[in-house]
Formats: C-alpha cells, sequence, structure tokens
C-alpha cells in the first residue's frame, strides 16, 4: 500500500467516525427536544408520545383534588379558545390556583386527557416567556402595543372565567 494510499483511508476513517459521532449527538437531542404548545395547538395536532410543554391558564371552577395514598389533582387548562383536561400525580406549586397560568410538561394520553409529570407555576405579574406571549398574541387575546395582558376577569371561555396573566416557569415544590 502505498503512503497516499494510506493517508486516504485513514481520512475515510475519520470522517466516518466524526459522521457517527455527530448523528449519535444529534439523535440524543432529538429525545429530549420538548416543545411548548397552547391548548389549541395540542387539539389541531397530534404529538403521540412525545413530551411537550402546554401552557396556558387554569380554568375557573375546574380543580379537583385527591389523596388516594398519593396527592392528585385534575384541572383544566385554557387560552380562551380550547382547554385540556390534566392530571398530576404528586404536589402542586404553591402559586398553583385557578385563573393563573400555569406550564406542564407530559404528554396526550388516548383517552384525551393530558397527563403531566411535572407542572410550573406563574411566578412574577411582569415577566412572560416568548412561548405564552406568542401564544396569546396568535389567538388575538392581547396586542402587545395596546397595554400589558388583559387582566383574567376579562377573559372568558364556555362561560368559565379564564385569566390571561402571564404565565413563567417557577421551581416545583416537593415531587
Amino acid at each position: 500500500m502505498t503512503r497516499k494510499r494510506r493517508r486516504l483511508i485513514l481520512l475515510l476513517v475519520c470522517g466516518v467516525g466524526l459522521g457517527g459521532a455527530t448523528a449519535l449527538t444529534l439523535s440524543a437531542f432529538s429525545d429530549n427536544l420538548v416543545f411548548f404548545v397552547s391548548p389549541s395547538d395540542l387539539a389541531r395536532e397530534n404529538h403521540g408520545s412525545h413530551s411537550v410543554r402546554l401552557g396556558g391558564l387554569v380554568a375557573q371552577g375546574s380543580v379537583e383534588r385527591s389523596s388516594n395514598g398519593q396527592p392528585t389533582a385534575r384541572f383544566k387548562v385554557t387560552d380562551g379558545s380550547a382547554s385540556v383536561e390534566v392530571t398530576y400525580r404528586g404536589i402542586l406549586p404553591d402559586l398553583f390556583r385557578e385563573g393563573q397560568g400555569v406550564v406542564a410538561l407530559g404528554n396526550m394520553q388516548p383517552n384525551g386527557v393530558f397527563r403531566a409529570s411535572e407542572v410550573l407555576a406563574k411566578h412574577d405579574e411582569s415577566y412572560m416567556p416568548k412561548e405564552v406571549a406568542d401564544a396569546l398574541k396568535k389567538s388575538g387575546r392581547w396586542n402587545p402595543a395596546s397595554g400589558p395582558p388583559p387582566p383574567a376577569s376579562t377573559w372568558t371561555t364556555s362561560g368559565n372565567a379564564a385569566g390571561n396573566a402571564p404565565v413563567t416557569r417557577s421551581a416545583q415544590t416537593g415531587s
């Protein structure tokens, strides 16, 4: 084998190794990728068994708590035009309540209920994540040029008052 041929083989082996490492890295990133969706988006698109972050407001009168050995909560998350029923097994954040913003990490079950593995509640009136702001603008519920988001009492969904206060991430209390 000539020197040129050995160098070519070495370059090809290195290229295949680098390409394989890149493919494995990108595959790992795509497995850990979590998208933010609003209830309207979740109703339109099938996300299958992929984890998503569901963001919106806890609908008034929808929170049901039970304790069968472990605290369990059932509530609806709404964006003003659609709502999704959510179940969560664990301790809810202290700031969790009806009419407030929430982000739930989980996936949609075949029965149409969103099973959350983590629930995050709003923590500050002045901060709003880009995803939530975009969802409110897209639904026509808020125009940033007209000022801050409207108060919770002015946003209704099928007779239930639901606020569109800003939703943010906060630390999950207990687990």
